[in-house]
């Protein structure tokens, strides 16, 4: 537990560092850039015809109804948006997108701002190449997409809306960032022990900051008047996403690497000690009797 809980304070103590605020900028522009067009051109079209669907659905038709009997007409007017940005592929999209940008673009400048400050002496012996890191990425959001696809239903259960998303966000953040932060410094044999001897802390990292990733979506708990501003909200939406992404790129970079030093430093205590130089026999040999 103490290396978890001193990785997240350096982490949070580096979110500070003028190099970390000024490689969050890039994907923050690009993701922002990404958001405002997708707001300018689809935001109509998509909330018209989530509403349409709504109103055809005879169950989602009689709720509505009902809150509208019971003075819940405000409500009513936002759940259509709320399912355009949460049941839609916008922000989903915008979040995965975020992700690859960071691991690609920003992982490797904080795992080396993180290596350089911290571990200067740890060797980089090259245990992945860079498209076998961008390779297994793309294999780990291919996979986030389908389960995010196939638990979308289930979303519109209130509890499983709050603890599914997080999950989904947590175990691709788990799958890429502790790949990225032991890419270069590790062997792929340290990789593979690394990632199986602490999966579940790297595991809780990426769950934890995958709960932190909700918290843009509280820029929306405003009210409706959210709604009006709703590509202005999504870009800053992706700002937040950005800064969480970013400190969770740290997290696991200094987690992982501390991790790295200390099973090398096991294993050169587990070494056995060098191999002792055979002395010649006759330099051992007892003289026999009479000799000089």
């Amino acid at each position: 537990m103490k290396p978890l809980v001193d990785a997240f304070w350096r982490a949070a103590a580096y979110c500070l560092h003028p190099r970390v605020i000024w490689l969050s900028l890039l994907p923050f522009l690009l993701t922002g850039l990404m958001a405002g067009l997708l707001g300018y051109f689809f935001w109509e079209a998509a909330l018209a015809m989530v509403r349409a669907q709504l109103d055809a659905w005879a169950l989602t038709s009689a709720v509505l109804d009902w809150l509208g009997g019971i003075g819940g007409g405000s409500l009513r007017t936002m759940i259509g948006p709320l399912l355009v940005l949460a049941l839609t592929l916008t922000l989903p999209v915008l979040v995965i997108v975020s992700l690859l940008v960071v691991a690609l673009i920003m992982m490797p400048r904080l795992v080396d701002l993180v290596a350089k400050r911290r571990f200067p002496a740890l060797e980089r012996q090259h245990g992945a190449a860079w498209w076998q890191a961008v390779a297994w990425s793309l294999g780990s959001t291919a996979m986030a997409l389908l389960a995010l696809v196939v638990s979308v239903p289930l979303w519109l259960i209130p509890p499983l809306a709050l603890v599914l998303p997080p999950l989904i966000w947590g175990w691709l953040g788990y799958r890429v960032m502790s790949y990225d932060a032991l890419a270069e410094h590790a062997s792929a044999d340290e990789r593979r022990e690394l990632l199986r001897e602490h999966r579940l802390p790297l595991l809780g990292i990426g769950v934890v900051t995958g709960y932190l990733g909700a918290a843009p979506a509280l820029v929306w708990a405003v009210g409706a008047i959210a709604l009006a501003f709703a590509p202005l909200l999504i870009v800053v939406s992706m700002w937040l996403y950005t800064l969480v992404f970013a400190f969770s790129a740290l997290w696991f970079s200094h987690y992982g690497l501390a991790a790295l030093q200390a099973l090398r430093t096991r294993r050169a205590a587990q070494a056995p000690v060098a191999e002792i130089v055979d002395v010649p026999p006759s330099a051992t040999s007892v003289a026999p009797q009479g000799s000089p």
